[in-house]
């Protein structure tokens, strides 16, 4: 089984662990734009001198839905690459705070698997967990991926 192509539904079954790699270093760039792409206008990510005047941690912090897409997109090679559908996104938790200069780090655990009644395909409930540079977790989020079976596993 080539990873370069993905993981089917048989490959995976629960209790697997991947860490995702590599990591990815946030820069202030990074959180400017993604905020302004989204309109995301709280100023505790994109004025420096407003976040150290009356902002909790005297800097600016990282656009949390920004650590969710990097979180998200880290674990794609290996959870969901040959993905039909993502299904949903559950229990979203910003666990700490994101900063610029911050490298995120993810790694995701197989909860469950179950197939579904067209045989073709099946679901896959995964957790995944960002850490930053410390090994602090910094978010985490629950996910149920529709995955196709493998052409040699559709018998």
């Amino acid at each position: 089984m080539s990873m370069e192509r993905g993981r089917y539904f048989g490959d995976f079954e629960a209790g697997q662990t991947f860490s995702h790699w590599p990591g990815r270093t946030i820069t202030e760039a990074d959180d400017i734009w993604f905020s302004l792409l989204t309109q995301n206008q709280n100023p505790l990510h994109i004025d420096v001198h407003y976040a150290a005047r009356e902002g909790v941690h005297g800097r600016p912090l990282v656009n949390g839905a920004l650590v969710f897409a990097i979180a998200v997109g880290q674990s794609v090679r290996d959870i969901s690459l040959n993905a039909v559908a993502n299904l949903d996104y559950e229990r979203v938790t910003h666990e700490g705070p994101v900063f610029h200069g911050d490298s995120i780090y993810t790694s995701s655990t197989v909860l469950e698997v179950r197939g579904t009644s067209r045989g073709d395909r099946g679901v896959l409930y995964v957790e995944t967990v960002a850490r930053n540079q410390r090994g602090e977790r910094v978010l985490s989020f629950r996910r149920h991926v529709l995955l196709p079976r493998a052409a040699s596993d559709r018998g």
